[in-house]
């Protein structure tokens, strides 16, 4: 467990389009999935109206980071086109950032073009579940486009680098007992090295709960959570309504808020800077709560 001196105290800010994001109290990054297939609430943003309303009730709740995605990736999700990804994004982005000028916005894509066009439009923050450095493909034969990697560092926005073993069609197929954590810290060293290189410092870890792991690895990762600590970067977490609670519990996800509740107060004591949610509310109740508890002197 960390100290409860240290959880909070330590400054850390991300630049997002001029707007410093304080990082020194943990934030809450708010889901709002544009596809009709995400594993609890796809398909409910089915128009630009309700987009708005839904963004509009997570601000006043205190949200601090709205995250749009428009590709699933939940496990066995389909494939879908580039094309389609960006159908599907950028009439919501567009309109999102013209209603809501003050907010922060972060695309959950990994396609290079998909994010040079969301930056282009109006979000502020790349989150990325590939963790993929290398050059992406173009449709047959093309060639291929700047990674990722390259991008991010040229726009200079912040980035979230997650871990993932294989991809949402495939992460939760013949999985591999083991420890997991060395593996993750690995895979961040690794890839930190080539962000710092390109001249990226914006960067948030995500150790990817439910994306390639069983349950047991899940667990693993969320008990040893405070030593990616050790990388001196913004720590964010997403669990909300997964199927590791929802397999020790016997819920499904509509009913999984209380497990989703009783892990993010863990995680902000273990030290979570960002907690990516589907409940705003109730999460930001979690924040002010654990904040209280730690302000107590010894």
């Amino acid at each position: 467990m960390v100290a409860k001196d240290t959880v909070f105290t330590k400054k850390k800010t991300l630049n997002c389009r001029g707007k410093l994001l304080d990082l020194s109290t943990p934030l809450v990054m708010g889901i709002l999935n544009l596809t009709p297939d995400s594993f609890y609430d796809g398909g409910e943003l089915n128009t630009i109206d309700a987009a708005i309303t839904k963004c509009a009730k997570m601000l006043n709740d205190g949200v601090a980071i709205i995250d749009v995605g428009a590709y699933s990736s939940r496990p066995g999700a389909e494939d879908i086109s580039e094309e389609e990804e960006l159908k599907r994004l950028l009439p919501y982005l567009k309109e999102l950032v013209t209603s809501f000028p003050d907010a922060v916005f972060s695309v959950d894509t990994f396609r290079a073009n998909v994010a040079l066009k969301a930056i282009e439009n109006g979000a502020a923050i790349i989150n990325d579940i590939s963790g993929q450095p290398h050059p992406q493909p173009l449709s047959k034969g093309e060639g291929s486009r700047a990674s990722m990697f390259e991008l991010v560092a040229d726009l200079g926005v912040p980035y979230v680098l997650m871990h993932i073993k294989g991809t949402p069609q495939t992460m939760q197929q013949n999985l591999q007992e083991g420890k997991m954590l060395n593996e993750v810290m690995f895979y961040f060293s690794e890839r930190l090295n080539k962000l710092h290189r390109l001249g990226l410092n914006d960067i948030i870890l995500d150790p990817g709960f439910g994306f390639g792991k069983t349950l047991e690895q899940n667990y693993e990762l969320l008990r040893e959570f405070e030593h990616f600590r050790i990388f001196d970067k913004p720590l964010l977490a997403g669990i909300s309504r997964k199927s590791m609670i929802n397999k020790v519990l016997g819920t499904k996800p509509e009913n999984a808020l209380n497990g989703t509740t009783v892990l993010n107060t863990l995680l902000l004591e273990k030290g979570a800077n960002i907690l990516r949610v589907h409940d705003v509310k109730e999460t930001v109740e979690a924040v002010k709560l654990v904040q209280r508890l730690n302000s107590v002197p010894l």
